[in-house]
């Protein structure tokens, strides 16, 4: 049979139980009167971009045909979207998808789209305008550069800290609390979702042009929320 612990030791155990429970006392303080709080500040900021999606899409039995005629159109697009100055270009998905009718196989359709990016709404929508001959239109979206919004979210960020500072003070007097005390802050910039111009186009190469398409950027929402909380003090 176990002995069972002697006085002297079961005294010492004790005291140990006793110096651990104190030590992880000190290391989590207990803490009273802590607030949550936030605060926000947004602007409508210019949009100084616009980004345009196209793509040559062909279907059919003969897929050698059909990577053929998408190259040509695609190299076509990429030869005149180099030739204008202010207009970056990036090519994209490249994709080849079966097309079943009825359950059964019946064609191919092979798919790739390039990626047009300006400042200069006037001369991309004159592009987009002539590449409309061979290649069809996703979306066109404006958007703010990323020089632009980090200029406008540094501006926001200083209003809303100090609206959270002013709530703070404000919920502080409203206790009937001297001070307060910051113990955490968090800042956080979203943007409102972006609505793309309306678009369509043909998938099959045009026989002629179509009129440029009317290019507005307008203005896009930018937000900066603050969070944190903070410490009342007697």
């Amino acid at each position: 049979m176990r002995r069972a612990l002697a006085p002297q030791g079961l005294k010492t155990l004790l005291l140990l139980v006793a110096a651990c429970h104190l030590a992880w006392a000190g290391e989590q303080p207990l803490t009273y009167d802590r607030i949550n709080l936030s605060a926000s500040a947004s602007a409508e900021v210019e949009n100084d971009i616009l980004v345009a999606v196209l793509y040559s899409q062909r279907e059919g039995s003969d897929t050698t045909k059909l990577a053929d005629a998408v190259n040509r159109d695609v190299g076509w697009a990429v030869q005149r979207a180099k030739q204008t100055p202010g207009v970056s270009i990036r090519t994209l998905d490249y994709s080849t998808n079966p097309v079943y009718r009825d359950g059964n196989l019946t064609a191919w359709r092979l798919r790739q789209s390039i990626r047009l990016e300006s400042d200069e709404p006037a001369r991309l929508s004159t592009l987009i305008g002539t590449l409309q001959e061979r290649l069809a239109v996703q979306s066109i979206v404006p958007d703010v550069s990323p020089r632009s919004r980090q200029k406008a979210e540094d501006r926001l960020i200083s209003e809303a800290i100090l609206a959270f500072n002013t709530r703070a003070a404000l919920v502080a007097e409203t206790l009937e609390r001297k001070e307060y005390r910051l113990v955490r802050l968090d800042v956080n910039t979203r943007d409102a979702p972006v609505q793309p111009f309306p678009a369509r186009g043909r998938v099959m190469a045009m026989e002629a042009a179509p009129a440029p398409p009317v290019l507005e950027p307008g203005t896009r929402k930018v937000h900066v929320t603050v969070t944190g909380t903070i410490e009342l003090q007697l």
